[in-house]
């Protein structure tokens, strides 16, 4: 049975053990046959209709993930998603539903922190593909791993940490993604289909204009000068690769 929440929800008494998801839209059949599907998958998922009840949700369930529609009623959905973030380290993922498919509001949705961004119509069951991808990497502790440093930058990948100059620098989960991947591989080029084949782990999506994104958003943060980038270099009808 979904649970539909229209004032601040209780927590649930069993979780899933996959994750717990918090499905944010007004289109009541739309989000509950989401919900439906990724109960079917083994999350909790919990859907609430307006943005004032999806901060109370979230801060009393603390969800994996965020579903939010970004054209909630009298809501603008990436202050909304700002609001869900910023300010706490165990805040959830968020992936971005809207019915803009035009690249600037794809780039804006990305920049703004979000962790995916999907043009509806959605198959639901691709929906919950981008789930498990994007929460993949939360169903088991980390592995024990020695910090990387490169000069100005270290990177801790247990702590999922990164320090420029000794000063820490806060990364949305895809962007510490993005970095430690590349950064495991020094000097080694890759493709935008490849990162978003390793990082994303969407073997079906095509859209590889968000590693773009992700690379911009990057450089701001690491780089001294992004314009001449030093780490995250272009390589000319490739992609991109790490410079130790």
């Amino acid at each position: 049975m979904l649970q539909a929440v229209s004032t601040t929800p209780e927590v649930p008494d069993q979780p899933s053990s996959r994750g717990s998801v918090l499905v944010a839209g007004d289109e009541t059949i739309t989000t509950e046959v989401i919900a439906r599907y990724l109960r079917r998958a083994g999350y909790d998922a919990t859907v609430v209709k307006d943005g004032a009840t999806a901060v109370h949700a979230a801060a009393a369930l603390r969800p994996d993930l965020v579903l939010l529609d970004v054209t909630l009623p009298r809501t603008d959905g990436l202050e909304l998603m700002r609001r869900l973030r910023v300010g706490d380290s165990s805040r959830p993922a968020v992936i971005l539903l809207s019915e803009e498919d035009h690249v600037t509001e794809r780039i804006v949705g990305l920049r703004s922190g979000a962790d995916d961004y999907v043009v509806k119509p959605v198959a639901p069951a691709e929906l919950v593909a981008r789930v498990e991808a994007v929460l993949r990497r939360l169903e088991s502790g980390p592995t024990p791993e020695p910090t990387l440093e490169f000069d100005d930058l270290r990177l801790d990948p247990t702590g999922r940490r990164l320090f420029v100059d000794g000063i820490e620098v806060r990364l949305t989960q895809r962007e510490l993604d993005l970095l430690l991947f590349i950064a495991r591989h020094p000097g080694r080029a890759f493709s935008r289909d490849e990162l978003m084949h390793s990082v994303w782990q969407y073997s079906f999506y095509t859209d590889a204009s968000t590693v773009t994104v992700h690379v911009r958003r990057l450089r701001a943060k690491i780089e001294r000068d992004p314009a001449q980038p030093r780490h995250i270099q272009t390589v000319w009808g490739i992609g991109y690769r790490f410079q130790p």
